[in-house]
């Protein structure tokens, strides 16, 4: 039966511009074929199989050029599941590819047929060893996550790749990643003490079992035998044993890492090795130990420039002789880009001439004393040098994070400068070190000669340099001068050079048809010999590392179709930095695949069936389960801010008789916190009576008959209700106006509190101690930051109450002369940003001129002014996203190490996803969003839980049942006297 109450069907239509040829086939419209569905369904459960268009779609790109439509994809839960999906892809005849983050850029994490996502149950199981020499993961565990563990402990990983707090490290082992900072050494080969593997036979093999040898020369004897045979046949052939020790005494990952059959003697030894780097195609890791390096207690960075390549490469050597921890090489036209891009980068880099460069050199030390020591040697190394600019090295946090940004940024920068429907193409090949200098020069000129931007950076002290090319792959004309470009890159890189073609992302689809141009055929058919002997009935990656298609490259190139321009949207590369902060991750959908299935209704012509199911499809997994918090833009290379495109939608999804509502609503807005007020205190009531259960079954009830999206469900135990009067608070002698957020004024207490004591109330109070008083208006009531508006779409309601606030806020403030402080941090973010945007020319002249304060910024002010006269033991901290935005994370974390010994922020925290009352209405999307933190507060035997927005502390709450309250309750307490 259809629901009583609906909202809005969806109003999203298909973007502007023609259909491609590429778009998905009609034949997929019901998604997956149903006997691959049944089958899979009677083996795994239904909840461990996507087979909707929508999943198809979505999981259908990575950070790659291409684009290959899986037929069904499998959410594995543990091992159980993988040894049967590959069991009955064995038996079947079918393929399978392991996905983790999808930051791979060349192709490795998709499929045409079964897709398994080791992303969503993998992460995680982290143990520390030998005091923090050791570290064991599952494969789906985020690098930085894995690094957050070991920071204390003053140790950290090898790999070091850009996409370290995207990509995880089963991706990383898997492709042998590398860095900025890692030197060869350190790479996942030199750093896996022991693994676990699953066969595609189901043989599963955990190497640091006393009888591991046994066991797998007994599960798997012709893999055994078959190892030692091609180990006997390469240390017969001296030339061979040679040529592969050479390749590897720089960075290679290309092909299968032969010298695992010159560094294991044994054929567990040799296969543990072989798998590192061999793209998920021999079988899968399902948990890792890594041995660890040490982290330095203190870095400083400099840009080294010079006039030439030349001059800057020379360098090179005597930095790495001095301990370098990265030299990092970039070219002119990539500096001159930057120095526009980037604020606060050095004012020459945009006037340089084009054959200059220059190095980002990072040295770490033990104390400040041994550090100094090495920027003096460089120095003095640097001292004939033609610098362009004075040498000087800088630790201020803040500089480094800078540095890096700009090098970590130069993907995003030519991401956001490509033209409309142009694809992005990494690529990474490595030289000998000695020939770097003339490698670059040749390099670059290759680029021009196909008309791509010269644009090289890389890691000097390795020789491996990166490049970026940008073509429009949907054309014939790209397609024809990439292909061409490659085939004069393989050249200059192996015939010229004895390069590597990839050096640290792993061979993938686009560098398999070269592997035996770099080789040779005896190599190459020792490779096929692994790859037959582990996996005999090609099961995992076909045409991965290995392929018998030659132009397997120019294939499933995927198109860019123009979508919406809203927050750069249709720039976007795919790289999947969003997805470990988006909300919604664990539930249905990231910011990337939001965007990914967009532009395949763009492929779609006018009234196709696949259209129309992707449009139905979306609007719960795409648009009503956004939180559109925008943290997706932070780790974004070009800023996305994806949930602004889905405010768009929602915007549309408006009929004008709900507008009229809306506005209605936001004309009587104290009407409404008075009725909040006492629904709340009614809620408290009933729950007393009948148990807090009651209120959750009615609204559960109320759920089946209004639609999801309108009618907000109870997942946990509500607040109190707010109180109804304000503290006395004078005009006269005030350091601040204090604007009570309207969630504040609704919201009180968490439903366990002993203290009566109002947040109005406290914060009120410790302004008075620091002799820093505040004033409350006598008419706040009926105004809000309007955000509740412009989050759902009603552009007329959020029109009326922008101006309403920013009228009342002038007035408060005596024309800008007073700041305002506000108590909520997503109220402070939208009043200080949003509100401008939707002003009068003249209203938002005077709005410019306010100063908003959030309460952590104006506390953290305070700190000075009060005695803290009691500490806690212990607190765990949630910054919310607004926090994020605002830049105040440290200030918040700050203020609780003043008023607790030992101050916790959970490893993997990101936004809560309760975003207003989207979390309410999709409690899901809160589970979703705090998988991980809530696992660290169920754990935690904290003395108190605290955040800065009362909503996202009602979400932690029922995610955690955790009593989360606002710090300005904790930080009164601790300085009461």
């Amino acid at each position: 039966m259809a629901k009583l109450l609906s909202a809005n069907p969806s109003r999203i239509g298909r973007p502007s511009g023609p259909a491609m040829p590429d778009g998905v086939s009609e034949s997929l419209s019901r998604g997956t074929p149903k006997r691959l569905r049944d089958d899979l369904t009677l083996l795994l459960g239904t909840d461990k199989v996507l087979h909707r268009l929508i999943d198809l779609v979505r999981y259908a790109s990575d950070a790659s050029p291409y684009r290959y439509i899986p037929q069904v994809v499998v959410v594995a839960h543990d091992v159980s599941d993988v040894v049967k999906t590959l069991r009955f892809c064995g038996d079947s005849g079918r393929h399978a590819t392991f996905r983790a983050a999808g930051t791979s850029l060349n192709g490795q994490s998709q499929s045409d047929d079964v897709l398994i996502d080791i992303r969503k149950h993998f992460g995680g199981g982290i143990r520390i060893g030998d005091s923090g020499n050791t570290l064991t993961a599952r494969p789906g565990t985020i690098l930085a996550h894995a690094n957050a563990h070991l920071k204390d402990l003053g140790r950290k990983l090898g790999p070091d790749p850009a996409s370290g707090h995207a990509c995880t490290l089963g991706g990383v082992v898997a492709n042998n990643a590398g860095g900025m900072r890692c030197l060869v050494s350190q790479d996942a080969y030199h750093t896996i003490k022991c693994l676990t593997f699953t066969l595609p036979s189901g043989t599963t093999i955990n190497t640091a079992a006393p009888d591991s040898e046994t066991i797998f020369a007994e599960a798997e004897p012709a893999l055994a035998s078959g190892l030692m045979e091609i180990r006997d046949e390469i240390l017969a052939d001296p030339n061979l044993v040679d040529r592969i020790r050479r390749k590897y005494s720089i960075r290679n990952t290309h092909g299968y890492r032969l010298l695992a059959f010159l560094d294991g003697k044994t054929p567990l030894e040799i296969f543990r090795r072989l798998l590192i780097g061999s793209e998920g195609t021999l079988a899968f890791i399902s948990e890792l130990t890594f041995e660890t390096i040490p982290l330095p207690a203190i870095t400083s960075v400099a840009w080294i420039a010079l006039p030439t390549i030349d001059e800057a490469i020379a360098l090179v050597p005597s930095l790495v002789g001095l301990g370098a921890a990265a030299v990092e090489l970039m070219m002119a036209p990539a500096l001159r880009a930057a120095g526009e891009a980037f604020a606060g980068t050095p004012a020459y880099w945009k006037t340089l001439d084009g054959n200059a460069a220059a190095l980002l050199v990072e040295f770490g030390a033990d104390n400040e004393t041994a550090l100094n020591a090495k920027q003096e040697e460089v120095r003095e190394i640097t001292k004939s040098a033609h610098l362009l600019t004075d040498l000087s090295f800088t630790s201020r946090e803040q500089a480094i994070e800078l540095a890096w940004h700009v090098r970590e940024g130069l993907l995003g920068l030519v991401g956001k400068q490509r033209p409309q429907g142009s694809m992005l193409i990494t690529e990474d090949v490595c030289f000998p070190p000695a020939a770097l200098a003339k490698a670059g020069h040749d390099l670059q000129m290759l680029l021009q000669k196909h008309g791509f931007v010269p644009g090289v950076a890389g890691h000097a002290a390795h020789g491996n340099l990166h490049f970026t090319l940008v073509a429009r792959l949907d054309q014939e004309e790209g397609r024809v001068r990439y292909s061409a470009f490659m085939e004069e890159l393989v050249d200059l890189v192996v015939n010229k050079y004895d390069g590597s073609l990839k050096a640290e992302h792993g061979t993938g689809i686009n560098m398999a048809p070269f592997v035996a141009r770099e080789w040779g055929d005896k190599a190459t058919s020792l490779m096929w010999k692994v790859k037959k002997l582990a996996d005999p009935h090609g099961v995992l990656g076909p045409n991965v590392i290995l392929t018998k298609d030659a132009q397997i490259h120019l294939k499933a190139l995927k198109s860019v179709p123009p979508i919406e321009s809203i927050a750069s949207s249709t720039q976007c590369i795919e790289c999947g930095f969003c997805e470990p902060v988006c909300p919604s991750r664990n539930v249905t959908m990231t910011p990337r695949q939001r965007i990914v299935v967009r532009r395949e209704m763009a492929r779609q012509p006018d009234g196709s069936g696949i259209l129309q199911r992707l449009q139905r499809e979306y609007q719960y997994d795409g648009i009503e389960t956004c939180a559109g918090d925008g943290t997706c833009a932070i780790p974004c290379p070009i800023e996305i801010n994806t949930g602004a495109l889905i405010r768009e939608f929602r915007k549309a999804e408006r009929g004008p008789r709900s507008e009229r509502i809306a506005l209605a609503i936001a004309r009587r807005w104290a009407i409404v916190e008075k009725v909040a007020v006492l629904a709340l205190g009614a809620t408290q009531f009933v729950s007393r009576l009948f148990g807090p259960g009651i209120v959750s079954l009615a609204a559960k009830a109320a759920r089946l008959v209004v639609d999801n999206d309108l009618m907000p469900a109870v997942p946990g135990p509500m607040p109190k209700p707010a109180k109804r009067r304000m503290p006395s608070t004078k005009r006269n002698g005030a350091a601040a106006v204090y604007f009570p957020a309207c969630i504040n004024r609704m919201f009180g207490r968490d439903p366990d509190a002993t203290s009566t004591m109002s947040i109005q109330e406290a914060l009120v109070e410790i302004s008075q101690r620091a002799l820093r008083p505040l004033w409350i208006p006598d008419d706040v009531a009926g105004l809000c930051c309007s955000t509740p508006f412009s989050s759902k779409g009603f552009v007329d309601a959020h029109q009326y109450m922008a101006n309403a606030i920013a009228d009342a806020m002038w007035r408060w403030s005596d024309e800008g002369k007073l700041p305002i402080v506000i108590d909520a941090a997503s109220c402070t973010l939208g009043l200080a940003e949003d509100v401008k945007l939707h002003l009068s020319d003249e209203r938002r002249a005077r709005h410019e001129k306010l100063r908003i304060i959030d309460s952590v910024e104006w506390c953290f002010g305070l700190l000075p002014h009060l005695t803290i006269r009691r500490r806690l033991d212990h607190v765990v901290l949630h910054p919310t996203c607004s926090m994020t935005h605002l830049g105040l994370v440290d200030s918040f974390k700050e203020i609780a190490e003043k008023i607790a010994l030992n101050v916790e922020i959970p490893i993997g925290t990101t936004c809560c996803g309760t975003a207003g009352d989207r979390g309410l209405l999709h409690p899901e999307l809160v589970r979703s969003a705090t998988r991980e933190e809530a696992a660290v507060a169920h754990a935690s035997s904290a003395n108190a839980f605290i955040s800065a927005n009362r909503t996202c502390e009602m979400g932690m709450r029922h995610a955690t049942g955790r009593p989360y309250e606002s710090f300005i309750f904790t930080l009164e307490h601790s300085s009461r006297v």
